[in-house]
């Protein structure tokens, strides 16, 4: 069975929300490299609404700049969680509609091929939690503190509650710690 991998960019103080303003000083070549290994270690992306307008409207556009990743973040089957989006334009995207998400995203994970990455951390997230569908969650923690913007829903939503085990962690010269979490066993 296919895994699914939540990849998360995360400041000191919490902020998930607008990475671009923050990360790019600590992307270098060794974030790449690692970015670059875990996007070629899937074959379809799974995303939010919020998360797939950003990335619709930005990667076709960085294609050249970034080479087979962003060729590859372009041609990667998308799947997006919405009920409102109607015609994605972006690659070879499906549209999942909320009350279709657990068991249209529990069909993907049983099909063959390789592991589905999720980026950011929202509700579409929660709902891979709460359910089982999560596999692993990676929270790439930049020594930052952005200052602005709502702490991530991850660390302040109220009625949502998970617990993780750490397996993994990979530091950068930059500073920047991926701290690999696979849910606890209940």
């Amino acid at each position: 069975m296919r895994k699914i991998i939540s990849s998360t960019y995360i400041s000191l103080d919490g902020v998930i929300e607008n990475p671009q303003n923050w990360t790019s000083a600590y992307f270098q070549d060794e974030a790449a490299a690692y970015a670059r290994d875990l996007l070629f270690a899937c074959d379809a992306i799974l995303m939010g609404r919020t998360t797939f307008d950003g990335f619709s409207q930005a990667w076709p556009a960085m294609e050249e700049a970034t080479g087979d990743f962003g060729v590859r973040m372009n041609t990667l089957p998308h799947y997006v969680v919405s009920d409102t989006l109607q015609k994605p334009g972006w690659g070879d995207t499906t549209v999942i509609r909320r009350a279709d998400a657990v068991a249209e995203i529990t069909k993907l994970k049983e099909q063959d091929g390789q592991d589905i990455l999720q980026y950011g951390f929202g509700p579409v997230s929660r709902t891979l939690v709460e359910h089982g569908l999560l596999d692993e969650l990676r929270l790439w923690i930049h020594p930052v503190v952005v200052g602005t913007g709502d702490p991530a829903e991850l660390l302040t939503r109220p009625d949502f509650s998970a617990t993780f085990e750490l397996a993994d962690t990979t530091s950068f010269k930059t500073g920047v710690i991926v701290a690999t979490y696979t849910p606890a066993a209940k």
